[in-house]
């Protein structure tokens, strides 16, 4: 374990002892795991962020070889 000093203005350090107290926890456990919590969703976010990229985009396979016309992709026989 590593030992850290940190800063806080005196309103968010009262809550954050009070909200510590409520949780039966100690401050300094409450934001390491607050911390593990919020590393943790970063790396599965980076984690899904790449696989995503990763990804070839879709491509389509035209079954004749021709992309269809502005008219034939639009035609709406029931709209007439």
């Amino acid at each position: 374990m590593k030992n850290i000093t940190i800063t806080l203005d005196e309103k968010t350090a009262a809550w954050a002892r009070v909200h510590a107290a409520e949780q039966g926890k100690s401050l300094s456990r409450l934001l390491g795991e607050m911390l593990q919590e919020r590393m943790r969703d970063f790396r599965e976010y980076e984690e899904a962020k790449r696989r995503f990229l990763e990804t070839k985009p879709f491509a389509f396979d035209w079954i004749d070889g021709r992309k269809p016309t502005r008219d034939e992709l639009y035609d709406r026989p029931g709209l007439r």
